[in-house]
């Protein structure tokens, strides 16, 4: 039976519910006045229930998915502007118990090299990506209980908290890390941690069993129920997402947003982030295996409902995605992207040989870092390193209510400017400083407040002296 706020993981995500939400999009696919009224109310920026979004999804109807593209790029607008925070992902551990089918990590895979990072290793990646600009980490790590405990992700985080580089920091380490216990999740949350990340990858019961025949991971309630221990933790900021191919879209899709809606009622504060990707190749892995793929002008789509039902999540897409791909989407609602990332563990300080072969999966964008931020500028997007609000506070319900109330904006315009230029002094080439200078000077003028604005204005001489470090 299906009840949202049930901490059991077949009533919250509710196989029923799904597939009755799926015939109803389809019964009402040509209800042009029905279809209408949802879109009138996805402009009031509220969100939609995942029936909603289901039967926009459904809909093919070009004037209506032209409509959808506008009020997701509106509602983008509204509440993030024309900032992309900026992360990277770091790799510690590719050692694996699980069976994961679609994951070159399976534990059967022995062409793949196995790799731990120590930790002065994981210092010297750090430095590397310090010394690339990057303020924002995802630590990834397979699922391992000798190789990888709690305790070696743990004293990670504080090994890469505590390394100043010149004028590098990693402000924010978000962890993205197998299902484990409350206990667990308190002792990620004391160690100061952003965001605790975890795909659920597909929520059709039948179909992740069968995808995970082995390992810890085959355990679809305890995976399922995995954000609901993390809150019970005191963490308060999750990001939840699906790998998209492995199961059918539609089903994934809803099951999604039916998690985002769990979330929201049971513990007053939705996801943190919703992470989008899409199944690609990687070593041992054929995506030909897979007959769930999803097409582009689906993808696009998919990504622009889910802007729309859940409006005020920060959405994530990675390099598996291309240069041209990307640009699409963060008109369509993404507002996180990942430059220069290494899939490798390690990686940064010096390029993985093939041969060594430790990466999950193939990137499809290989560009630098200054690279992208240089490419955003060119969109008219303001590349953010910003992690002003998890480290003032302003997580979980205390970020959503500033969100959704409009006030955000006098934090964050002036946070990206800030970072931007903290980048521009010290990692930009010179092509990028003159691009991001003229962009930091024309968007000062547009901080609303105009205490902050002149505040704003006294960092960034501040910054040009040698200072570094403000925020709002």
């Amino acid at each position: 039976m299906y009840n949202v706020k049930s901490q059991i993981a077949e009533e919250f995500i509710n196989d029923s519910e799904i597939r009755e939400t799926m015939a109803y999009a389809r019964e009402n696919s040509n209800n042009k006045e029905l279809i209408k009224s949802i879109l009138k109310k996805a402009r009031e920026c509220k969100g939609l229930t995942h029936r909603e979004a289901a039967l926009l999804l459904e809909c093919n109807d070009q004037e209506i998915i032209n409509e959808i593209y506008e009020i997701a790029r509106e509602i983008k607008h509204k509440f993030y502007g024309n900032r992309i925070v900026m992360f990277a992902p770091l790799y510690l551990s590719n050692y694996c118990v699980n069976g994961c089918v679609y994951c070159p990590y399976h534990l059967k895979n022995k062409t793949i090299r196995r790799k731990k990072l120590s930790q002065e290793e994981i210092r010297q990646e750090v430095i590397a990506l310090q010394d690339m600009g990057h303020k924002r980490l995802a630590l990834e790590a397979g699922e391992h209980p000798v190789e990888n405990p709690i305790e070696y992700i743990l004293e990670s985080i504080k090994t890469i908290y505590s390394i100043k580089h010149k004028n590098g920091a990693i402000r924010r380490v978000n962890v993205n890390i197998a299902a484990t216990t409350v206990e667990n999740y308190r002792k990620l949350r004391d160690a100061g941690i952003g965001t605790y990340i975890l795909f659920q990858e597909t929520y059709n019961k039948e179909n992740y069993e069968a995808l995970h025949p082995t390992g810890p991971k085959s355990d679809y309630a305890y995976h399922t129920e995995a954000m609901d221990r993390a809150m019970q933790g005191g963490i308060d900021d999750v990001g939840i997402g699906v790998l998209f191919g492995l199961e059918t879209y539609r089903y994934d899709f809803v099951g999604l947003l039916m998690h985002a809606e769990h979330l929201e009622e049971t513990y007053g504060v939705g996801p943190h982030t919703i992470s989008v990707p899409r199944l690609c190749m990687a070593d041992d892995i054929d995506t030909a295996d897979f007959k769930n793929a999803v097409p582009d002008d689906i993808f696009y789509r998919i990504v622009a409902i889910i802007r729309i039902a859940v409006p005020y999540t920060g959405m994530i897409i990675s390099t598996r995605e291309s240069e041209k791909s990307r640009a699409r989407l963060l008109e369509l609602g993404i507002s996180q992207i990942s430059g220069g990332s290494r899939t490798s563990v390690g990686g940064y300080v010096k390029p993985e040989d093939e041969s060594e072969n430790s990466a999950q999966f193939d990137v499809a964008d290989h560009r630098t870092l200054d690279e992208v931020v240089g490419w955003l500028l060119d969109l008219d997007h303001i590349p953010s390193f910003c992690t002003a609000c998890y480290r003032e506070g302003r997580t979980g319900d205390r970020f959503m209510s500033l969100l959704k109330s409009g006030q955000i904006a006098n934090c964050c315009l002036p946070n990206a400017l800030l970072t931007l230029k903290e980048y521009v002094k010290d990692y930009a080439s010179p092509e990028v400083k003159v691009k991001a200078e003229a962009m930091i000077q024309r968007l000062l003028s547009h901080i609303p407040n105009e205490k902050a604005r002149a505040t704003a204005s006294k960092y960034l001489d501040a910054i040009d002296h040698g200072e570094r470090d403000f925020r709002f």
